[in-house]
């Protein structure tokens, strides 16, 4: 099924972020996810290590993205590259919410600060 429409997409949420899945497995995909990430205002994503490279394209608003240690503020058209193996965090930390789209091989995990590992079911 080589095409998903909006309404078609799947809606999951965590930590205050809503996930809107297009491309899985699920839909067809052999290796690629991809999803658009909404974050509300004054959202702060907790740090994690990914396991498979994300690329991320802010659509709307102001993001802030922490790779590495490395800091930056993003705005619509802007792109972040966060290489498997990485430190990640992403926040909003203006008034206005935030759009991204976001784009990552399938089978990614995250690991949070306190070991927690995370299969999300947007990537499987």
């Amino acid at each position: 099924m080589p095409f998903v429409t909006a309404t078609e997409a799947v809606v999951h949420e965590m930590h205050g972020v809503r996930f809107v899945s297009y491309i899985l497995p699920a839909r067809g995909s052999e290796e690629l996810c991809a999803w658009r990430g909404e974050i509300p205002a004054g959202t702060a994503g907790p740090a994690h290590t990914i396991t498979r490279e994300e690329v991320f394209l802010v659509l709307s608003g102001s993001v802030r993205f922490s790779i590495d240690g490395e800091v930056s503020t993003l705005e619509p058209g802007d792109a972040a590259v966060a290489p498997a193996g990485s430190s990640l965090s992403v926040s909003n930390p203006t008034e206005e919410p935030a759009t991204m789209w976001v784009t990552t091989s399938v089978g990614l995990r995250a690991v949070l600060a306190d070991g927690t590992a995370i299969s999300p079911p947007w990537v499987s």
